[in-house]
């Protein structure tokens, strides 16, 4: 009897490199869910093949997650834009779907949310949309509590599930 070698994950801090890659899987991604661009998902960013180098920024923090070497997924916080110096937003949270459910979004929000505390943040902020039913259960099991007025000006303007955590 033979066994399969364990498939090997890796999260590591987001390089330059990484760009195309994570760009591609949040493409992949927002098709497959219908988060079209016109609605202000983050397909619309303008700066989504230059995530490198938002995250490069103070305060801000990326995430991607390889499998074998590619990247299949990722995630990020930065401070939330318009909004109280305390609050930051996790953002970009995207997985293939060959690695959804292996508890690699649970551990990456949480790494974000460690970084957050670090760099003094007293509150992390989310936006999603309602038929994400997985990650809002997720949200829910770490802690955020759904909120309705928005906060900042993330431009997300069909995210109508809004979420914060005291950190």
């Amino acid at each position: 009897m033979t066994t399969a070698a364990p498939i090997k994950l890796n999260m590591r801090r987001m390089a330059s490199r990484d760009n195309a890659a994570i760009a591609r899987v949040i493409r992949q991604v927002s098709a497959e869910y219908g988060l079209t661009a016109d609605k202000g998902y983050t397909v619309a960013d303008p700066n989504l093949d230059e995530l490198f180098q938002v995250y490069s920024r103070p305060g801000h923090a990326y995430w991607v997650v390889e499998m074998e070497g590619k990247v299949v997924g990722g995630g990020g916080v930065a401070p939330l834009s318009c909004s109280e110096p305390d609050i930051c937003e996790l953002q970009k949270m995207y997985f293939l779907p060959v690695v959804r459910g292996k508890g690699l979004a649970k551990r990456l929000a949480l790494q974000a949310m460690d970084f957050a505390r670090e760099e003094g943040f007293k509150r992390c902020y989310l936006e999603t949309t309602a038929f994400l039913t997985e990650a809002i259960a997720l949200y829910e099991r770490l802690g955020f509590e759904h909120i309705s007025e928005p906060l900042g000006c993330t431009g997300h303007v069909d995210c109508e599930v809004r979420m914060l955590k005291t950190l």
